[in-house]
């Protein structure tokens, strides 16, 4: 419930967070507490933790397929079929209940977009291209944050990070309050193409420093919706462009706008396989599929061609290091406080 109500404040105050963070989590902790209360064994009820984030994340997004494969890639990292069918399973029941209280249409509405000519694939390598590039970017400034606000702010003193990203929210709003939130609109907007080329490139600088401040301030919150703001503006950012100087008719600029989200989401995550498979569940557009692969497939490897780490294993092991130097603390005053009683 914590996470949860953080999830709602952080969002509601407008940081750049997505709900699939907390959701992933209060799945995870939920199959945790269900194995707990039915006595399984320490690997089944790991299962459960797996099926319960696969779960968190298809209730999220209407993805359900998105979360079997997020499981299988991102955390497994294996094919188990024992994971394999309880994840899809509880993502199954997960994304039929929301679409019982929200309802059966996709995240994003979208026209009906042609296939694209085979002309315009060396427009989508170049999207991929890009998004590596990008992708890489965003995981050195957001790492690089983590480390700089214990510097800044001693302690990690709640009201001077309240304060901070309060300023950091208010500038953004005072531009435009669109900015601001989990970017739902932006993206929406971004995908139907109605946005203009000197608008994107705004929406982009504050998007990209909205969402660093976000996350660095340890508020909950996911960083996938803040990713699909990212890459659906550069992705038509990119069409744009080639929309005025590319010889190929290109029949609707928002395509590279949902080219543009998955392919930042596989260079950042380094899971392409989810990265596809959940733009076209929340999109419902199928037609994309060549694209898709060979942006995701770019943007993947131009990112691990630039040495950038996936972003949750970096985080992962920043946790870990956490863990494991408090451990150390801990067992070094204790062992004082035993010399210093005797």
């Amino acid at each position: 419930m914590d996470e949860e109500n953080g999830g709602i404040l952080a969002m509601g105050c407008g940081l750049a967070l997505g709900r699939e963070g907390p959701t992933i989590q209060m799945g995870g902790a939920t199959g945790k507490l269900a194995g707990r209360m039915m006595g399984m064994t320490q690997d089944e009820r790991f299962i459960l933790i797996a099926a319960g984030a696969g779960a968190g994340l298809s209730a999220a997004f209407n993805a359900p397929l998105a979360g079997l494969v997020f499981v299988l890639e991102e955390i497994q990292r294996a094919f188990h079929r024992r994971i394999f069918f309880a994840t899809l399973l509880a993502s199954v029941v997960a994304d039929t209940v929301s679409r019982m209280a929200l309802g059966q249409q996709p995240v994003f509405s979208i026209p009906a977009y042609p296939i694209p000519s085979l002309g315009l694939l060396p427009v989508f390598l170049l999207v991929g291209i890009v998004s590596g590039a990008a992708g890489a970017a965003f995981n050195g400034a957001l790492v690089r944050s983590l480390d700089l606000v214990p510097r800044i702010i001693p302690n990690r003193n709640l009201l001077l990070i309240a304060t901070a990203a309060g300023l950091a929210v208010a500038a953004a709003g005072a531009i435009s309050p669109s900015l601001t939130g989990s970017g739902h609109d932006l993206t929406q907007n971004a995908l139907a193409g109605r946005h203009a080329l000197g608008g994107l490139a705004v929406i982009l600088a504050v998007r990209m420093v909205l969402t660093i401040v976000s996350y660095s301030t340890g508020a909950p919150g996911g960083i996938f919706a803040p990713l699909l703001v990212l890459g659906s503006c550069g992705g038509l950012a990119i069409g744009l462009l080639a929309q005025r100087f590319y010889p190929l008719d290109i029949p609707h600029v928002g395509i590279f706008g949902v080219v543009g989200m998955a392919a930042l989401f596989s260079a950042t995550v380094r899971a392409p396989l989810t990265g596809i498979v959940l733009v076209v569940e929340m999109t419902g557009e199928h037609t994309l599929m060549l694209p898709l692969l060979v942006a995701c497939l770019t943007g993947f490897l131009v990112a691990d061609h630039l040495g950038s780490h996936p972003i949750y294993h970096t985080l992962m092991e920043r946790e870990l290091d956490d863990y494991r130097h408090r451990m150390e603390e801990d067992a070094r005053e204790e062992r004082a406080e035993t010399r210093d009683a005797h």
